[in-house]
């Protein structure tokens, strides 16, 4: 078994993506997409720091603790967005609800390489603005997030034939992740 890195180490690690003055650790409230997958929004798109990409929306647990946040894309306050509102953020876990059943699951990295396909692509939810549902689901609480489709963390567009990390189960639509370095 692999040891996961600590939030602290993951800061270390990660240099700013391209668009961000700071990434900082929250503390509170957060969806966690890392094992979701998204549907496009037909017809829709999201500008994300003056690019645009079509508009994907994913269904994540919500869940409490420090986590990653991109604070240029959240107005550089860690603060919800609204009520009834969460940001997307990403928090190393061992295990955490997961889709279909939202029952608790072990983590698991693993990469895939990105496909023309409907389904082949990836999406960024990180640090972007979740509604959360009224009711939850075997006791997990949840949130419907919007995000930009095949666009990577640093800002960047990401191509058919790209290798992308993600904690999704092998065979999920276009999942939550980011392009390995």
């Amino acid at each position: 078994m692999r040891p996961l890195l600590t939030v602290a180490a993951l800061v270390a690690l990660l240099s700013p993506p391209a668009h961000a003055t700071t990434i900082q650790v929250c503390d509170g409230e957060f969806a966690l997409c890392a094992a979701s997958p998204t549907t496009a929004v037909p017809g829709q798109t999201i500008n994300v720091n003056g690019k645009t990409f079509p508009l994907s929306t994913s269904v994540c647990p919500v869940l409490k603790g420090p986590a990653l946040a991109d604070m240029d894309l959240m107005n550089n306050s860690c603060a919800n967005p609204a009520p009834g509102k969460v940001w997307s953020l990403f928090q190393p876990r061992t295990k955490f609800p997961q889709a279909p059943t939202w029952s608790t699951q072990p983590a698991a990295f693993r990469k895939f390489t990105t496909t023309a396909t409907p389904t082949g692509g990836m999406s960024n939810m990180f640090s972007f603005p979740c509604t959360v549902r009224p009711k939850k689901i075997n006791g997990t609480k949840l949130a419907d997030c919007y995000g930009p489709m095949n666009e990577s963390p640093t800002g960047a567009a990401v191509p058919p034939g790209t290798e992308v990390m993600t904690q999704s189960p092998a065979g999920a639509a276009n999942p939550v992740g980011g392009p390995t370095p």
